[in-house]
């Protein structure tokens, strides 16, 4: 289960709400920012850009790639580990407006964690420390350590022991030889 708070509202759905919830300006503001950011090629610009302008933690030599879309209205509620690649076009969410309701949740990345490309993550979930989450994956619940998941729904396709056996002999991913 994902960990969100949730807000109920009443009459028409929870968007037609939205500028109660977070201010106009704020998300002005952060839209502008994370559309720099997104087209930039720059990644310590980008890390700078999130962590000033946006409130984020983003740990040292993180990169996102081209066209990655961080939540435009809580980009706070994001934290990501340190050396994380964030593939192309991924989008990371920290709310969803529904019909009678909306959820807010931090979204909690690890460190050395792969997350490929067109994935998406949703609110109130963690991917541990050195997991892997493949290309197109709709991440709607808490990825284990060092395991390699995917799918839609995502799915655990390797656990952190299986990852371990099958990179034993790996010339780069595999222990380092005495």
């Amino acid at each position: 289960m994902r960990k969100t708070e949730r807000f109920p509202v009443e009459g028409a759905n929870s968007l037609w709400h939205v500028y109660k919830t977070v201010p106009f300006w704020k998300v002005v503001k952060n839209f502008v920012v994370i559309q720099l950011a997104r087209y930039t090629p720059f990644l310590g610009m980008k890390n700078w850009l999130y962590r000033t302008f946006l409130r984020m933690k983003v740990g040292d030599q993180t990169s996102f790639a081209l066209m990655v879309m961080l939540d435009v209205m809580f980009p706070e509620k994001i934290s990501v580990g340190r050396n994380t690649v964030i593939g192309y076009n991924t989008t990371i969410l920290a709310h969803e407006y529904l019909i009678k309701e909306y959820r807010l949740g931090k979204v909690e990345i690890g460190s050395e964690v792969m997350i490929g490309a067109n994935s998406t993550i949703l609110p109130g979930v963690s991917i541990g420390d050195g997991a892997i989450v493949s290309a197109g994956t709709l991440v709607h619940k808490d990825v284990p350590p060092g395991s390699f998941v995917g799918g839609n729904p995502m799915r655990v396709i390797y656990t952190k022991e299986e990852m371990a056996k099958r990179w034993a002999e790996d010339p780069i991913y595999g222990k380092e030889k005495a």
